[in-house]
């Protein structure tokens, strides 16, 4: 089949212009056959079969037939919908009303009984059944193929066909491809105005993102249109359908599970309660929803309507006449009852009266002439595709032909057709509506294969990326970052940028992580007032102060979390705090104490919460603990990670997949206040031993991770007496044997006869000329003995490991000079000179660690 041109109406008209009757299967055709009627004429001119049957438009009769039975039986909803649609579609296919019992797996009592209240009613396909066209009228029938059996029984013995193809094939416009829908619908707004509105068609898939994107789009611009959103999308009616389930949801909705309906009652709290339970939030502006919820039961749907109108301050005289039609007006607000009514209006469109001027939105499945001369279609990808009836009465030949030629039809309306395509989403090929395979006689994937001209968003010539007003504003200089907000710009530097523009929502994580701090700092500065009670107290208010993120019958569990991590920092801290506080400044303490003021205490220690802003090294942090003059802690409620895991998450070149560099830089920090010191830095896990707990294993060294900074290279720490000693006392067996029997001047002669290779890599240095010299040493003085290979082996296995789970001289050198280039790459951009990439050092970003993924675009990572 080729892509035949469609008949322009003009010609149509000039066909049919000398008949009596012109039966057409579409309103539109017939409206447009009408509109150049230039002769007087008795009675209808341009029919479709229904419209001429029953004297008057076309109502929805699936919907009709519904209302009665479930007024007026007791049937399940779900089953009368499921029976009405069989009977009326074949009905259309078989022209009989009772044609339905004639398939077995069909007739079941439900259908009888629809079967026998549909007989009585008076809808269009009983009136077509009825119905036949004066024999003394010239009929002419516009799109036979495009009628089914119930609509060509209408017609007299005698009439004449006329195609609306002609033989000729269309010559489609090209595909415009743009690489997002935001970008289409701008580019149809772009053209359409007031002046024009009434010129202009626009032709989507009604399910497809276009659709409320295109609505959103003409009501800001002040664009009049028609034909778009239904009485179930009303904003109003959307939001009382959400109140109602809400209702029913339980205590464990949150926030931003509702926020639609919180910001049209304009009660809608910050962000930064989205993820807290809207019946735990302490807030005055929820508390009308709160209380509608808690009594629903006490109300019935009028009711229910009722109050949502006052609050809402809106009238839905609309959504009461169908509670009324429905019958259900006064039946009490159930769960059962709320999913009828959302399924009655998912299933049925409910008619709603609107003007019928301005833009015409038509759906791509239910239109096959739009009458207007600029014609826009969005999208034209799978969601045009018509589904086949899968029914025994549904001819899928005749049927798959209707939608085929429906579907030329439409992309041929208006003198001037606009084709707006995207190639990809989500990174993935855009799949073509299937019935291009069988119109075009080309191959192809997707639309890229096909004519198509690309369009990408306007960028201005200059190096600034998009067009933008230039305003007279001196950008705020980064001086310092924090370990943080470094990884995050590492990983994406654009989601860094948006993660300074986006509020975030608070996290359960972050609150019960800042009570444990509050808790840690709390017992340091006064453990003589902690005891049993206090700690039980303390869970009490980590109770209190989380439950809004979390649910009620989850509340044994997180207290014996709770109990376990405040019993395990008090142990931890009892070993870990230092006698005195001398080689420290005095501090006034850093931000607010959730506990501390629980308890009516200050805290003041210059141990804990010590905050830093290292200017000279750009860097800015807070310490938990200083647990010596040159040991840092910092308390952790997450998994425990190894020492390994922490070095490999602050490299540098190349960063890690999860850059953290954390305790790089602190210890980058600290060792500027303590220069040429070895410094240790611990990552208390005090949750960690908590699963250990339950058979009574738990050790506090479970939850301990500790790095140390060297104030030398590896090379040189290689070399070391202390390098030596650990050989000796950790190495493993054939190690400690081996260099037990040399002595440490045996050990240092190779470094002096080979040089020791720049490498922290295990398998480099086996390979090297160091590791031949050190075997070759250690058998000269020991023996040629096979365990003295081994202990070689071992002894160089084991400086590789010491390297990749601690830091030297040089890798903290080389990331404060790091993050110097990162704060001039930084304020560079924060200037306009550069656009912030979403790709970060490492290449594409790990998205499991972005925080505003929605704002990134797929495939622009310039």
């Amino acid at each position: 089949m080729s892509f035949q041109l469609a008949k322009p109406i003009d010609t149509l008209y000039e066909d049919v212009a000398d008949y009596d009757l012109v039966v057409v299967p579409d309103a539109p055709l017939a409206s447009a056959l009408n509109r150049r009627l230039h002769r007087p004429h008795l009675g209808s001119f341009a029919m479709t079969p229904r419209r001429l049957a029953a004297g008057r438009r076309e109502e929805a009769e699936d919907r009709l037939a519904f209302l009665e039975l479930v007024k007026h039986t007791e049937l399940d909803w779900k089953a009368a919908a499921y029976a009405i649609g069989n009977i009326l579609q074949c009905w259309e296919h078989q022209a009989s009303a009772d044609s339905i019992l004639d398939y077995d797996d069909y007739a079941g009592k439900t259908t009888q009984q629809a079967v026998q209240t549909i007989r009585e009613l008076d809808i269009t396909s009983r009136a077509i059944t009825d119905f036949e066209i004066n024999t003394d009228q010239d009929v002419a029938v516009v799109g036979y193929d495009q009628l089914t059996a119930l609509e060509r029984s209408i017609l007299p013995a005698d009439y004449d066909t006329y195609s609306p193809f002609t033989t000729d094939a269309f010559d489609h416009p090209d595909f415009h491809i743009f690489e997002s829908a935001n970008e289409i619908i701008n580019t149809v707004l772009d053209t359409v105005t007031a002046e024009n509105a009434d010129d202009i068609a626009i032709v989507l898939d009604s399910a497809s993102e276009y659709s409320p994107l295109i609505e959103s789009g003409l009501e800001a611009a002040d664009i009049p249109f028609y034909g778009g959103p239904g009485f179930a999308d009303h904003p109003d009616h959307r939001a009382f359908l959400r109140l109602l389930r809400t209702a029913h949801a339980g205590t464990d909705t949150c926030v931003e599970e509702v926020r639609s309906v919180l910001t049209r009652l304009d009660c809608a709290p910050g962000i930064e309660h989205d993820e807290k339970r809207l019946h735990d939030l302490d807030h005055d502006a929820v508390s009308w929803v709160v209380e509608f919820c808690t009594s629903i039961t006490d109300y019935t749907f009028a009711e229910a309507l009722g109050a949502f109108e006052t609050e809402a301050d809106c009238e839905l005289e609309s959504f009461q006449d169908e509670l009324d039609a429905l019958g259900i007006a006064e039946d009490q607000v159930t769960e059962a009852g709320v999913d009828r009514l959302e399924f009655y209006l998912q299933t049925y469109e409910v008619p709603v009266d609107r003007e019928n001027e301005g833009v015409l939105l038509a759906d791509a499945k239910s239109a096959a002439y739009v009458d207007r001369p600029l014609v826009f279609h969005l999208g034209l990808d799978e969601g045009w595709t018509h589904s086949a009836p899968q029914r025994p009465w549904v001819d899928e030949d005749a049927q798959y032909t209707r939608n085929i030629q429906q579907f030329q039809l439409l992309l041929q309306s208006g003198a001037t057709q606009y084709y707006l395509v995207q190639d990809a989403k989500g990174g993935s090929p855009v799949t073509p509506c299937l019935y291009f395979e069988e119109l075009l006689e080309e191959n192809f994937d997707q639309f890229s294969d096909l004519d198509a001209v690309h369009h990408t968003t306007s960028r201005s010539q200059s190096e600034n990326g998009f067009n933008r007003e230039t305003r007279d504003v001196e950008p705020t200089t980064v001086r310092t970052v924090s370990q943080s907000s470094l990884s995050t710009y590492v990983n994406s530097p654009r989601d860094h940028f948006f993660s300074r523009l986006v509020d975030s929502p608070d996290k359960e994580y972050f609150r019960q992580g800042n009570l444990f701090h509050d808790f840690a700092e709390y017992y340091v500065n006064h453990p003589d007032a902690v005891n049993e009670d206090t700690i039980e107290a303390t869970v009490d208010l980590m109770i209190e102060e989380t439950r809004p993120f979390t649910r009620s019958v989850d509340e044994p569990t997180r207290r014996t979390r709770y109990r376990f991590g405040l019993e395990t920092i008090t142990e931890y801290l009892d070993e870990a705090l230092p006698e005195n506080d001398s080689f420290l400044t005095a501090t006034s303490g850093w931000g607010t104490n959730t506990v501390a003021e629980h308890f009516g205490r200050p805290v003041d220690s210059s141990f804990t919460e010590r905050w830093f802003e290292n200017h000279d090294l750009g860097l800015k942090g807070k310490i938990d603990l200083v647990s010596g003059p040159t040991s840092l802690v910092d308390h952790k409620s997450s998994s425990r990670k190894r020492a390994a895991q922490v070095v490999n998450g602050a490299a540098i070149d190349p960063p890690s997949d999860r850059p953290n560099f954390q305790a790089l830089a602190y210890l980058a920090h600290w060792r500027s206040t303590n220069p040429g010191e070895e410094l240790t830095f611990t990552f208390f896990h005090f949750l960690e031993p908590l699963d250990d707990a339950v058979t009574s294993e738990a050790a506090i060294e479970d939850a301990l991770t500790t790095v140390t900074y060297y104030p030398k290279s590896f090379a040189t720490f290689a070399q070391s007496r202390q390098a030596y000693d650990r050989l000796i006392e950790e190495g493993a067996n054939n190690c400690q044997k081996t260099f037990s029997k040399a002595t440490y001047e045996d050990y240092r002669g190779v470094f002096e006869s080979a040089p020791f290779p720049d490498t922290t890599d295990k398998s480099a240095l086996l390979d090297s000329v160091f590791a031949d010299c050190l075997i070759n040493e250690m058998q000269s003085v020991v023996g040629e003995y096979k365990y003295v290979t081994s202990g070689c082996e071992q002894a160089l296995r084991q400086l590789a490991r010491t390297a990749g789970r601690n830091f030297f001289k040089d890798e903290v050198d080389a990331f404060e000079e790091f993050v110097n280039e990162r704060i001039s790459e930084m304020n560079r951009r924060r200037a306009g000179e550069e656009r912030f990439p979403v790709d970060g050092l490492g290449g594409e970003p790990n998205y499991r660690y972005v925080d505003n993924r929605d704002l990134l675009l797929e495939g622009r990572h310039d």
